[in-house]
């Protein structure tokens, strides 16, 4: 019998020279008439958000305002204060201009500025009363999302995560709901990001489309995906370090994660990110960095019973050349040499860390409370081999240095 499986996304891809252009009519299309723009100040810095306000205004569609105060690590206060200024401007839709933080808290204003209850009326009005899955009920207001690094795949993924400043703790929001209607990949947003950050979301993307592979949640549509966004990056990644301003090696990128995102967010993700949430939550070490460090070792961790898929992924990883000539019982591990020479050529370009020393931990006492966290991490459900405590403790000693 066939194992029954579903994929759904619904967002409407905009990418390519002069993307940007097209967003305004796409908006109007959806009812938009006065959009707020979310933003960090790192982007609205490099003039990325007056260009997007001035293609907005020329398409007919000029901005309410620009909100450039997100955080790296947005919470629930920086939310629910967007919320109100959404509703003081009188705003029916969002535009999302940034990386992840920047998308998330732009779901998360979504949430309010849709669903919590105006004056006199009652009902849940905190963006706590949403959190978790399940718990939006309807459509959202029109969300636009035009990313600025090319890593996270937010602008096709179905969840937010938010930090409650009460707790400390970061909360997941989960719906298709959360999903944008519209999302631009234009080479001009992304081809000014320094190389150590263009490398470290890279390797994000890339752990998105192996781990969605290779998961126990796989599907055939999210196989196809995550093995094109796995050729995509594989080649462009090497390139662009020499030609930072190719904007089709850009582009190639920027399309490597939408596509690990839409492959990721149906068949989610495992073990590399059950590790690299809890290093990064501990240590405060970005995300991108985090996957770098795990992703061979627990590629070869969840050997045998991911051979077969490793095999495969030595096509898009590594090209046809180097795959015939590999014979079948060898390209397992091919495929692992292939990420490890990726990540030397990655540490002696920009420095992006292959071990935790590296990294710069020193306290080899970290790694119980990191094994802690990860051990309650539901990512590990996803992955194709079990990891009791003792196993995570292992593979956190085995990538010390």
């Amino acid at each position: 019998m066939s194992r029954y499986y579903d994929f759904f996304c619904p967002v409407k891809l905009m990418a390519g020279e002069q993307a940007l252009e097209q967003l305004p009519d796409e908006l109007m299309a959806l009812g938009a008439r006065r959009p707020l723009l979310l933003t960090d100040k790192g982007v609205a810095g490099t003039g990325l958000a007056t260009l997007l306000a001035g293609v907005m205004a020329e398409g007919g569609l000029a901005v309410a305002a620009i909100w450039d105060e997100i955080p790296a690590d947005s919470s629930t206060a920086v939310v629910e204060r967007i919320a109100r200024h959404y509703r003081e401007l009188d705003c029916d839709s969002l535009v999302a201009l940034g990386g992840g933080s920047v998308i998330d808290t732009a779901k998360a204003v979504n949430i309010l500025a849709t669903l919590a209850p105006r004056d006199g009326e009652t009902g849940g009005g905190r963006l706590l009363d949403y959190a978790g899955a399940g718990c939006l009920t309807r459509p959202l207001n029109p969300l636009a999302v035009v990313p600025t690094t090319a890593g996270t795949g937010s602008e096709v993924t179905l969840v937010a995560v938010i930090k409650d400043e009460a707790s400390g703790r970061k909360v997941p929001f989960t719906s298709p709901f959360l999903l944008p209607r519209l999302a631009v990949l234009d080479p001009r947003l992304t081809r000014g990001l320094p190389l150590n950050i263009t490398a470290a979301t890279a390797m994000d993307a890339m752990t998105h489309a192996i781990e969605a592979f290779i998961g126990n949640a796989r599907n055939p549509v999210s196989d196809a995906l995550a093995l094109m966004a796995v050729e995509k990056i594989a080649t462009a990644l090497p390139k662009v370090l020499e030609q930072p301003q190719d904007p089709h090696l850009r582009l190639q990128l920027a399309e490597g994660s939408t596509l690990a995102g839409m492959a990721f967010s149906n068949s989610m993700v495992g073990l590399v990110h059950a590790l690299g949430h809890s290093l990064g939550a501990r240590c405060h070490l970005p995300h991108g960095l985090c996957m770098n460090l795990f992703l061979p070792a627990v590629l070869d961790y969840n050997r045998p019973e991911i051979d077969d898929a490793l095999a495969r992924l030595l096509l898009p990883l590594a090209g046809a050349e180097r795959f015939a000539a590999t014979p079948a019982p060898q390209r397992a591990q091919a495929t692992l040499d292939a990420l490890h020479a990726l990540r030397d050529t990655l540490w002696q370009a920009v420095g992006l860390p292959r071990t935790l020393r590296e990294a710069g931990l020193t306290d080899k006492g970290l790694l119980p409370e990191i094994r802690d966290l990860a051990i309650n991490d539901g990512a590990l459900l996803y992955n194709r081999k079990d990891a009791d405590r003792a196993q995570l403790l292992a593979l956190l000693e085995r990538v010390w240095e």
